[in-house]
C-alpha cells in the first residue's frame, strides 16, 4: 500500500466511524481502552491516529498527546494537544515515551512495520504499546473478503486486516511481549442501528462461546530489553549478631577461698 492509498484509507475510515457500525466499535474500544490505560503510570503518553477516539481519556499521565497525519477539526471541548507528523517518523526522542496507543493505524499504514519500529524506538524499557485492529477471522472479516469479490465492502476498502497471531509475531520480533489481549463486537456485519441492537445479545454469547471471533481486538505489549534487570531499593539490614557468652562466678569456689 503506497502513501496515497494509505491517506485515502484513513479518510475512508473517518467516514466509516460515523456509521452505526463505527459507533458500535468506538463504544466498545473506548470502554476497553479506559480499563487498560487507567493503571498505566509514567510521564509521557501518545495516541497515534484516530482522533474520533480518546484512547488516553482515563490515563493520568501529566503529558498526553494526539499525533495525526493531518490537523483534524478541533471541537470546542477538545483539550488534547495535537501534533501533526508522519506515523513512520515519530517526532520524539528515543526511549522517551511510557505509553503509545495505535488505534487502527497499522492496517491502514503504508509501512506498518516501520511504524512499529518507530514505536519501539521511542518507548522506554518496560514501556507499553496498545494496538487496536479489525479481526479477519470474524463475521466482519468474512464479509470484507466477500466484498473484495463483489465490490461491496463493509469496512474501508484499502485496509489490510491483520490477524492477532500475526500482530503478536510482529511485536515479538521487536522484543515486545504481549501481556493482555481482548476481542469484542460479536454482532454480525449489519449496517443499521436497528439490526445491531437486535443482535446485541451476541456480545455476551460470543465472549463466552466463540471468544476469538470478535470483529475487533485490542493487544497490549511491553517493551523488553535483553540483559536489563530492574533493581529495587537497597534496604540496609543490620547483620544478626550471635549471642555472646557471659562468665559465671563459681560461688562454691569463692566460699572455699574465703
Amino acid at each position: 500500500m503506497d502513501s496515497v492509498a494509505s491517506e485515502k484509507s484513513i479518510i475512508a475510515l473517518d467516514g466509516w466511524l460515523q456509521t452505526p457500525a463505527g459507533l458500535y466499535v468506538r463504544a466498545w474500544e473506548q470502554q476497553c481502552l479506559d480499563s487498560l490505560t487507567v493503571d498505566i503510570f509514567g510521564f509521557n503518553a501518545v495516541q497515534i491516529g484516530l482522533p474520533q477516539l480518546d484512547a488516553l481519556a482515563a490515563n493520568r499521565m501529566p503529558n498526553k498527546w494526539l499525533l495525526d497525519a493531518r490537523l483534524p477539526p478541533r471541537p470546542p471541548q477538545e483539550k488534547r494537544l495535537t501534533l501533526v507528523s508522519a506515523f513512520d517518523e515519530l517526532p520524539f526522542d528515543s526511549q522517551s515515551l511510557d505509553l503509545v496507543v495505535l488505534p487502527h493505524v497499522l492496517e491502514f499504514a503504508a509501512e506498518p512495520h516501520q511504524v512499529l519500529r518507530e514505536v519501539e524506538r521511542v518507548l522506554i524499557p518496560e514501556g507499553r504499546v496498545i494496538v487496536c485492529g479489525f479481526n479477519p477471522a470474524s463475521l466482519w472479516g468474512m464479509r470484507q473478503g466477500v466484498g473484495r469479490v463483489t465490490g461491496r465492502h463493509y469496512l474501508p476498502q484499502a485496509g489490510e486486516l491483520i490477524s492477532m497471531p500475526r500482530m503478536k509475531d510482529w511485536l515479538k520480533l521487536l522484543n515486545m511481549g504481549v501481556s493482555q489481549s481482548y476481542f469484542g463486537c460479536y454482532a454480525p456485519a449489519c449496517r443499521t442501528e436497528k439490526w445491531l441492537r437486535r443482535n446485541a445479545f451476541m456480545d455476551k454469547a460470543g465472549a463466552r462461546w466463540w471468544p476469538y471471533l470478535g470483529a475487533v481486538y485490542i493487544v497490549q505489549a511491553i517493551k523488553r530489553v535483553k540483559g536489563m534487570r530492574l533493581i529495587g531499593p537497597a534496604w540496609t539490614k543490620k547483620p544478626a549478631t550471635a549471642p555472646a557468652g557471659a562468665p559465671v562466678t563459681n560461688k562454691r569456689r569463692e566460699q572455699q577461698d574465703g
